[in-house]
């Protein structure tokens, strides 16, 4: 046992640390970006607008209590001389009458008809949960891609910077091979002075690489909630894409959350249209009332008595200064302006499409021209370097082949983030980009779960969790 412990041990101290995946990366900023937590809690609030406008359909309960005193005088009348008031302790004039009246009482309210308002004002506020709910999946989408991007940032950012070091160490070396070759009288002060000006401008180059790896390792966890852990350039996501355009845009006018919102808000200015027309319509309200009178008289008591009613009112409006025609021009040209958008939202998410897709057509393209560049820069710079062995080439002639890999090695890094980007980015244009077609490992908001809870909630101050 001794000797498995011996030998387990070192195998987990050499073990590497965890690193992040891309994955990884998007399912953190699900869990932990401020601002989609927000945008849900703001879609738990519009949920309680479906409860709000069923209130209409619901009685209105309310108890009241009131005290009347009266003070009048009643000279034909003579108390005796002396009488106090029990409650002031004064004593009552002969001339004055004083009557105190108490009530208490129990209203409800139920309104019968009202012109099919209330039932268009919910259609329109569940409505509007739907609308907001694909817009909380348009917001999940692009935060999925916002991390996706931050992270190939960084994983770009990381080979910049490791390339502008590497090629320190490379020129590091031909400023001594230039000094050697000066003191045994095979080169000049020219040669070390262009070895020495690349290297210094090399170094410039690795602090500027360095300050926007950190900028993009910033953004990393203002996006993401957590700090970025051995992170390794993702590759793309190719066999998730589609085969052309012309699927592609179908795919997003039918499934992007963007147009399905805007669909939604088209139906739920349709139903404020209706709703606004109904106040044109007649009303019927019902009201109950039960009413408990006592008072008193100077010193003597009234009658008591206990009341109660039930009032039918029938409400025609006919006319109430022009503010329903109104409402009803202005609740159209709202419907209208909704209809204008999807039309919008459908060229945007086309061309969004088109876009991304072209940009990863062209970084598939770059990336194998990049490749059989930096392999010919390779094979330019083992060549300069042996000319110039034999005397053949100069100095200037090596540091700018070397220029050429070191570009070469950019270029293709930075062609390897865009092709990850505009992958997920064409996923996300299409409403692709979601925690299932990725197999994020997080659990997946339900906004229903809310809605259920509260939509036919009759009372209560609390919040479903508990707030």
């Amino acid at each position: 046992m001794a000797f498995l412990a011996a030998f387990v041990v070192p195998v987990l101290l050499a073990a590497p640390a965890m690193a992040d995946t891309i994955f990884d990366a998007m399912a953190k900023a699900y869990e932990n970006n401020p601002d989609l937590n927000a945008a849900r809690a703001g879609l738990r609030a519009t949920d309680e607008g479906v409860t709000i406008a069923k209130a209409g359909w619901r009685p209105q309960v309310s108890a009241f209590a009131q005290q009347t005193r009266t003070w009048y005088n009643n000279s034909g009348k003579t108390l005796p001389s002396g009488e106090v008031d029990p409650e002031t302790g004064l004593e009552i004039p002969t001339d004055r009458i004083e009557t105190t009246v108490h009530q208490r009482g129990l209203t409800i309210t139920q309104q019968i008809f009202d012109g099919f308002q209330t039932l268009n004002n919910v259609r329109a506020a569940e409505s509007t949960v739907f609308s907001e709910r694909a817009s909380l999946r348009a917001r999940e989408i692009q935060i999925l891609l916002s991390a996706a991007e931050a992270y190939s940032n960084i994983g770009r950012d990381q080979q910049i910077v490791a390339f502008r070091k590497q090629n320190i160490a490379f020129l590091r070396e031909q400023v001594e091979a230039a000094k050697i070759r000066l003191e045994v009288g095979d080169g000049t002060t020219t040669d070390v002075s262009l070895a020495e000006a690349d290297l210094a401008r090399s170094q410039a180059l690795v602090a500027a690489a360095i300050s926007q790896l950190k900028q993009s390792e910033a953004v990393y966890v203002q996006i993401v909630g957590d700090a970025p852990r051995n992170i390794r350039q993702a590759t793309p996501v190719s066999k998730l894409l589609p085969k052309n355009i012309d699927s592609a845009v179908a795919t997003g006018w039918r499934e992007h959350p963007s147009i399905l919102s805007t669909m939604h808000a088209i139906d739920a200015a349709g139903f404020q249209v209706k709703s606004a027309e109904g106040a044109m319509l007649p009303g019927v309200v019902v009201q109950g009332q039960i009413q408990s009178t006592d008072g008193s008289e100077g010193l003597s008591t009234l009658s008591n008595y206990n009341s109660s009613s039930i009032t039918a009112r029938l409400n025609v409006p006919i006319y109430q200064g022009g503010a329903e025609y109104g409402q009803i021009r202005q609740a159209k040209e709202r419907l209208g302006q909704q209809r204008i958008l999807l039309d919008s939202s459908r060229l945007e998410v086309q061309q969004t499409i088109v876009s991304a897709m072209a940009q990863y057509d062209a970084a598939i393209a770059i990336i194998a021209a990049n490749e059989v560049q930096l392999k010919a820069a390779n094979d330019a710079l083992a060549g300069v370097v042996e000319e110039r062995t034999a005397g053949q080439a100069t100095q200037l002639d090596v540091l700018t082949a070397q220029a050429g890999v070191l570009n070469a090695k950019e270029s293709l890094a930075i062609a390897h983030r865009d092709a990850v980007v505009a992958s997920f980015s064409i996923l996300a244009s299409m409403g692709q980009l979601t925690v299932a077609s990725q197999n994020l490992q997080v659990t997946e908001y339900k906004p229903e779960v809310h809605y259920k809870a509260v939509k036919d909630a009759w009372f209560g101050l609390r919040t479903v969790d508990g707030r």
